[in-house]
């Protein structure tokens, strides 16, 4: 449940970078580093997300929901 929570809050934070870098292109106009820092800053927590993601599948902390698992077994017989 930690797992899920911990991603659940790395994608809300991903959106909020990005509303972050909208506010800031709007207000600077595109004259600022304002939008290249948020936009880099959702490119690092997306990478991270991915790695926490990947990391959780493969060590069983996190498992694919039960319609995957039936297309796993229809896909093997």
């Amino acid at each position: 449940m930690l797992a899920k929570t911990v991603i659940l809050v790395l994608l809300l934070a991903v959106v909020i970078s990005l509303g972050v870098a909208m506010f800031s292109m709007m207000r600077d106009k595109g004259r600022g580093t304002g939008t290249v820092k948020a936009l880099t800053y959702r490119v690092a927590i997306w990478a991270f997300l991915l790695l926490l993601i990947v990391a959780g599948l493969y060590t069983g902390i996190l498992k694919p929901g039960e319609s995957l698992q039936r297309a796993a077994v229809q896909s093997q017989q």
